[in-house]
């Protein structure tokens, strides 16, 4: 177990997953505080960096494409207090950020986790139900159902046709946008046949957003939205029909295999990749050595 414990959060290495606590500091955003701890499995890791800088440092995660719905829904656009995949690190503890560091790429390449996309979510996305205000609307998602109700703030044109219910079969799409300089943000919903270019502050299917402090929250609702959408990589053919809400997919578990064992067998593959030249040397080195590590 590799952990570093920051005014700004704590990160623990435990076996197959890293664990991601938001910190009560200042400077860590609503988002991070509201979504909590996050278990993130190595298998939905492309990689780790860190950034030394001169009155801070920085940890971030790279996850694989698609592992994430609420990386999908925002398209990348959290600033830094908001992301939950940064941390911040005093200078004192540069060394043990980058023990953490080595210790996560140690694991991926132990685990051969590839880099590459993947056709489902590896992350559960927030739970549900939850409601959010913000901007010119109220947002609530009960798994099954998205209910729009607009304030006193509301462009009338939109306000006048009332509340609206849109259900998950329906949403083709969901897509968080942050307010940058001038321009304003929006949560917008894309309704199968019933296309729209109207701006989020006329399209009954948006709220609008002005760049407040609980604007990043809506991409809880727009996180927890896309994780109970039909993931974007797989053929239609192939994408599993929606799950009623609070269902689990069942399906047998694995058998499991002896902890001995598996660092056993992953030893021999290693070493077979060393001699078939998949591996370098100081890669098999750092590969043997995180399983032996591990017995």
């Amino acid at each position: 177990m590799a952990e570093i414990i920051q005014k700004d959060g704590t990160w623990v290495l435990d076996g197959d997953a890293l664990r991601l606590t938001p910190g009560r500091d200042k400077n860590v955003g609503l988002l991070r505080r509201s979504l909590g701890e996050i278990t993130v499995p190595l298998r939905a890791l492309a990689g780790v960096s860190f950034e030394q800088g001169r009155r801070s440092g920085r940890l971030r995660l790279r996850l694989r494409d698609g592992a994430d719905p609420l990386l999908h829904a925002t398209g990348g656009r959290l600033a830094e207090p908001h992301d939950p995949y940064g941390l911040t690190v005093e200078p004192d503890r540069y060394g043990v950020a980058e023990y953490l560091a080595d210790e996560v790429r140690n694991a991926l390449l132990l685990e051969q986790v590839p880099a590459g996309p993947v056709d489902e979510y590896l992350l559960p996305g927030p739970a549900v139900p939850l409601s959010v205000s913000a901007g010119d609307g109220t947002v609530s998602f009960d798994g099954e159902q998205v209910r729009l109700e607009w304030n006193w703030k509301t462009e009338e044109a939109k306000a006048a046709a009332g509340s609206r219910t849109l259900a998950l079969a329906d949403i083709a799409g969901v897509e968080w946008q942050p307010a940058v300089g001038l321009e304003n943000g929006h949560l917008r919903f894309t309704v199968r046949n019933a296309p729209t270019e109207a701006p989020a502050k006329y399209d009954p299917n948006a709220v609008e957003l002005w760049g407040f402090k609980k604007d990043p929250l809506m991409a809880l609702v727009a996180a927890a939205v896309q994780a109970r959408l039909p993931h974007p990589a797989r053929p239609a053919a192939e994408r599993p029909a929606p799950l009623p809400a609070g269902a689990a997919a069942a399906g047998p578990a694995p058998a499991a295999e002896d902890g001995h064992d598996a660092l056993l067998r992953r030893l021999r593959e290693l070493g077979e990749l060393h001699r078939g030249g998949v591996l370098t040397d100081e890669e098999f080195a750092l590969a043997k050595q995180a399983v032996l590590k591990r017995m």
